[in-house]
């Protein structure tokens, strides 16, 4: 999303370099090397991070050929291209030559009693010079985007098109991206940054004093580090298992714990969507995630509703063109009560997990590899246990975070009347989102609770809160009524972006452009998209 405050992109985390007083003790050991547990894409994104912030650190992955790589579709937000392409300086271009991504606006959501979009573009807070109060306020069911970005996605086109009809980059949009593309990029990436990547499979852990001392493979060898990424997802080998830190359990405000997953090849008929779609089931949710020639989806639904069988039996019926056979994963919501304990730091899945409603997977990865590179580089390589201490508040509030915006997503969809949905109107625990649903229920879309009633660095912000609440219909005491002259701004205004949309550049005519030219497609702009008048 257009802003998105320090956390969420993936940036430094400034605010900390003005806490660390020279006189606190430094920390047990000086970290030179680590020794990062996984080779999926959290260990090789924390790796790249690690190497590009601290050149000096002798980092190794250990990947286990046995897990092999988990073949699914990736969604990703704002936070992905912000990571890499600002935080840490990778060339797009080669990123789009080796992952060959599709680009997302956001989500599309078949949700509530009518569809919506959910756009990285933060439109619901905007404000024009000519209205009175913010866009939330004068939301057309009619027409139902805001700004060029939500324009777009209602029109299938990916960008707007210049005059010289090449597509306007701008920096509201993330990815699609295969899991097998994008690890052999992060792959290439690492080696090219010097990180060691090691085929093995741990055996155990050896732990002494809360802290582990080194791990043993499989095949005898044994590995010691300064610092223990782990990075191997659900099972938390690390973190959760070898030094038994408690488990924060989220099942009170969401209630799905599986997904089965499969996917089919594209028809020629099929369009790229510019946008990931999040479509309501009998017991949870299905996404649809496109890739240039394939497509993926899942279904994520609660066990406590419906059996393995019937999901896969729904799931089939809604999507009778699945070529793949679909997989099943289990999964548990919720995190672990500190990510960074002793000497072993979690990373993705291993730290905590929440089902891919809002694609948070690969930003929670940012955000996580980013605040420890930004931890070893302002304590020297020695962090202090107030730094520690402020990173474990920093990211499990982040968890916290998402929690608390997906529960707001469960509690008024009012599409289907099926025992999870109503179980879900009547029982979701609302947690840290109850103060700002309580707050819209009473003043409707206003902007005014963002600084008082969601921390600078929630990711989502208000505009998240706003997209979701008004486009699930919530009621709310305030409905405004526009002015003639308002309204006579908004229509033209609104006219003007959907004629601009319209001539817009699919997905498909912007991958063509940007590999015939060899156009350099980067995420910032000099200069925000410009609000087009109706011809």
């Amino acid at each position: 999303m257009t802003g998105l405050p320090e956390k969420a992109h993936g940036s430094r985390l400034g605010p900390w370099r003005f806490l660390i007083p020279e006189d606190i003790p430094v920390s047990e050991n000086r970290i030179e090397r680590v020794l990062i547990l996984g080779g999926g894409s959290a260990g090789l994104m924390a790796a790249v991070t690690l190497k590009r912030k601290l050149p000096q650190l002798d980092v190794e992955v250990v990947r286990s050929p046995e897990l092999g790589i988990i073949g699914v579709g990736e969604g990703t937000t704002a936070a992905f291209p912000r990571h890499f392409f600002e935080y840490l300086k990778l060339d797009p271009a080669r990123f789009y030559a080796m992952a060959e991504p599709t680009w997302k606006l956001g989500i599309r959501f078949k949700w509530g009693a009518r569809d919506f979009d959910y756009t990285f573009a933060r439109e619901y807070e905007k404000r024009w010079p000519e209205l009175q109060r913010n866009l939330g306020f004068y939301h057309d069911e009619a027409t139902p985007w805001m700004g060029i970005v939500s324009a777009c996605m209602a029109h299938g086109k990916a960008f707007p098109r210049k005059p010289d009809g090449t597509p306007h980059f701008h920096n509201n949009h993330a990815f699609h991206i295969e899991n097998v593309k994008l690890v052999g990029w992060l792959e290439t990436m690492c080696r090219e940054e010097n990180v060691t990547i090691t085929d093995g499979t741990m055996e155990r852990a050896a732990v002494a004093n809360g802290r582990v001392t080194s791990l043993e493979l499989k095949d005898g060898r044994q590995l010691s580090a300064d610092l223990f990424v782990d990075a191997s997802g659900f099972r938390s080998e690390l973190l959760g298992r070898a030094l038994g830190v408690p488990f924060v359990d989220y099942s009170g405000s969401l209630f799905c714990d599986r997904a089965v997953i499969a996917g089919w090849p594209r028809r020629a008929d099929e369009p790229i969507l510019p946008y990931t779609v999040a479509e309501t089931m009998d017991a949870g949710w299905c996404w649809q995630i496109e890739h240039e020639k394939w497509i993926n989806r899942g279904y994520v639904y609660s066990s406590r509703f419906i059996s393995d069988e019937d999901a896969l039996a729904e799931f089939r019926c809604k999507n009778p063109g699945l070529a793949s056979e679909p997989r099943l994963v289990k999964f548990r919501s919720g995190r672990y009560q500190s990510l960074w304990q002793g000497n072993v730091v979690a990373i993705g899945n291993a730290a905590g997990f929440v089902e891919p409603l809002e694609a948070t997977a690969l930003q929670v990865i940012c955000v996580e590899a980013s605040t420890l590179a930004d931890s070893l580089v302002d304590s020297l390589q020695e962090p202090t246990p107030t730094i520690i201490e402020l990173y474990n508040e920093f990211n499990t509030s982040g968890w916290d975070d998402i929690r608390d915006f997906l529960a707001a997503h469960y509690a008024f969809n009012q599409r289907l009347d099926t025992p999870f949905w109503r179980a879900c109107r009547s029982d979701t625990d609302l947690a840290g989102a109850a103060r700002i649903v309580r707050y819209f229920q009473e003043n409707g879309p206003s902007v005014l609770p963002g600084p008082v009633l969601i921390h600078p660095a929630n990711s989502f912000g208000i505009d998240g809160y706003l997209t979701i609440l008004v486009g699930q219909q919530v009621p709310h005491g305030k409905p405004y009524t526009p002015t003639a002259a308002e309204q006579a701004v908004w229509t033209e205004r609104i006219d003007g972006y959907g004629q601009h949309a319209r001539r817009g550049l699919s997905v498909e005519e912007s991958l063509a452009i940007v590999r015939a030219s060899g156009i350099k497609a980067s995420p910032p702009l000099a200069r925000p998209l410009a609000a087009p008048r109706a011809s």
